[in-house]
């Protein structure tokens, strides 16, 4: 019942966020590097950091710093979505819910300082291929539902690594999200404010499951994202680019829009791939070098082998 009290108030929320970014023009409208070709309400992953607000409401697993944390880098990307911010800002504020985050799971004081150190980079880095890789109809959403599932059915039937409902939270609020965006024609775009959360929120429950578990190996629940990012950012750098300029260089984005394969089938794609990923992660037992090569090696092939045979002379730049 209180889970659908929860989906009741996301939906509810969302329809009034409509009509409020309608009256204050909060819309995306398309350029040369997008992926879509009509102008559609921007900031619809708002959704995630108020299912956040609504654990709080209802539960009370998890510490209030985590949750400020997570609802404090989500605010400054929305700001970020009505009126663009300079990165200095965004960043300062990313590095201060961060270690909200931390500091909530307990990591000041029990780790050590590398750990800490490298955990800030970890997530700040997931966060930001987050948001490189949000373009398409449903690909976010899709693709977040898939890890969030995964994380659950961990958390559920491997090794109990936080409160249930704190991985149910978000799983609800992807479903209200695809309700609107995994559509031909959506009726958002997550924005900035839903990628980010959602890279935060993944990020902050599998550090704190390879934390918990001693299982570097869980970190393959992003792979296929982390994959085509770090290839893609391998890439954009051999083309001699600014990686931190917008493109339309991600194998997703190459089937998209020069291939036009249709956006729902890319995201589908995607997701079912992770799910695949996340299959052989609960039903083997090989250590974390084998389980990467794995899961990655045909990934990096596949991008290798068949990205520049798909790309047209619009972006083979």
């Amino acid at each position: 019942m209180t889970y659908l009290i929860i989906i009741t108030i996301l939906l509810v929320a969302m329809l009034g966020y409509f009509k409020l970014a309608d009256r204050l023009n909060i819309i995306d409208k398309p350029n040369q590097r997008s992926s879509h070709t009509e102008v559609t309400i921007r900031g619809g992953g708002i959704v995630f950091p108020l299912a956040a607000i609504t654990y709080v409401l209802f539960f009370n697993g998890v510490s209030w710093y985590t949750i400020g944390g997570l609802v404090l880098i989500s605010a400054i990307s929305f700001a970020d979505d009505v009126s663009s911010l300079s990165s200095k800002v965004r960043l300062l504020v990313q590095l201060i819910s961060v270690a909200l985050i931390l500091y909530g799971m307990g990591a000041f004081g029990a780790w050590p300082a590398w750990l800490i150190g490298l955990s800030v980079v970890l997530i700040i880095g997931i966060i930001n291929a987050y948001n490189f890789m949000d373009g398409i109809n449903g690909i976010t959403g899709l693709y977040s539902l898939v890890a969030f599932l995964s994380l659950w059915y961990i958390n559920t039937y491997v090794h109990t690594f936080t409160d249930s409902a704190f991985i149910i939270c978000p799983i609800l609020a992807c479903l209200v999200f695809l309700f609107f965006n995994f559509r031909t024609r959506a009726r958002c775009f997550a924005g900035d404010v839903g990628s980010v959360s959602l890279g935060c929120w993944l990020a902050l429950l599998i550090l704190s499951l390879i934390w918990q578990s001693g299982e570097i190996k869980y970190i393959l629940v992003l792979a296929v994202y982390g994959c085509d990012t770090v290839l893609t950012i391998i890439h954009r750098l051999l083309l001699k680019q600014n990686i931190f300029e917008a493109h339309r260089l991600h194998f997703y984005q190459i089937l998209a829009n020069d291939q036009r394969v249709p956006h729902l089938i890319v995201s589908a794609g995607y997701a079912m791939l992770q799910l695949a990923i996340d299959v052989m992660l609960l039903n083997t037992h090989w250590d974390f070098i084998t389980t990467l090569l794995v899961a990655c090696l045909p990934l990096a092939g596949i991008y290798v082998a068949m990205k520049n045979k798909l790309m047209t002379k619009s972006v083979a730049v």
